[in-house]
């Protein structure tokens, strides 16, 4: 044989070709060429090509903005929710409840001032126009009321899988009020597990969306993690599928909600006033 197993001929002279010597690899392939290491898959790299890294565990790539709920496609009749429908919906219901208290109010007027007799009969037209949007706001509070509680070791997991999902700020409002506060687009959201609110309008407008997740046995904890994934994927898409039951003033919403949900309706106010 004219070379021994260490690649050098008979001289001692190193005989190896120029290709196969050691060299440092500096962001270069161990060829000629300033090169990135594997930019291509394994099926079509060249020979001595380095593999690429493996990425499946690690996202590279944000949330695509136009990411659409498939729930949306249940709905299809509806129009998508954006700023100019909340403000049309605003609107009308603003127009309904005037609808109700003029007529009432103006009837007790002047049934006073035809015949002071009728007193009660006017009486009982003020309560009219008080008590019939009242009752749509009661309606619309309902949404965040709470449900029954699963048992307290699967509601502990939950809450701990829910803490992972919020800051620091938001779980300490969940204790405390049983809402989660999220910013969005289109105003600030108080999640409950069957439902959310929407404040809107520099605090003054609230929105009562109903929404609930279709497994009743999960803890409410779960519920409301699974309502704010869905908003956070598609906040457009989670208020054209939830049902619109009101929208009306925050202090009207806020005298029908349960007492301890209160300082979270006070919260996303304070933040809706700021932006």
């Amino acid at each position: 044989m004219d070379r021994d197993r260490r690649g050098r001929d008979r001289g001692g002279r190193d005989r190896l070709p120029r290709r196969a010597r050691p060299r440092l690899l500096r962001d270069r392939l161990d060829r000629g060429g300033a090169r990135r290491a594997g930019p291509r898959a394994a099926d079509r790299r060249r020979p001595r090509d380095h593999a690429p890294a493996d990425l499946r565990r690690v996202s590279t790539s944000a949330k695509p903005a136009d990411a659409v709920l498939p729930e949306t496609a249940s709905v299809s009749w509806r129009p998508r929710v954006d700023e100019r429908q909340l403000r049309r919906r605003g609107h009308g219901w603003t127009l309904s409840t005037l609808g109700y208290v003029i007529p009432f109010t103006v009837t007790g007027i002047v049934l006073l001032l035809v015949e002071p007799l009728t007193a009660p009969v006017a009486l009982m037209a003020f309560a009219q126009g008080w008590i019939i949007p009242e009752l749509y706001a009661q309606r619309g509070a309902n949404v965040v009321r709470p449900k029954r509680r699963a048992a307290d070791g699967p509601e502990r997991t939950a809450l701990g899988l829910l803490g992972d999902l919020v800051g620091h700020e938001a779980r300490e409002l969940h204790a405390r009020t049983g809402l989660v506060l999220e910013r969005g687009r289109l105003g600030v959201w108080l999640l409950g597990e069957g439902g959310a609110l929407l404040v809107r309008d520099r605090g003054r407008r609230v929105h009562c969306y109903c929404i609930r997740v279709n497994h009743p046995d999960l803890p409410s904890a779960d519920r409301i993690s699974h309502l704010l994934l869905a908003l956070r994927e598609d906040e457009a898409g989670f208020a054209t599928v939830a049902n619109h039951s009101f929208s009306g003033a925050r202090w009207r919403v806020r005298r029908r909600i349960p007492a301890p949900m209160r300082p979270a309706l006070d919260a996303a106010g304070a933040i809706a006033r700021a932006h």
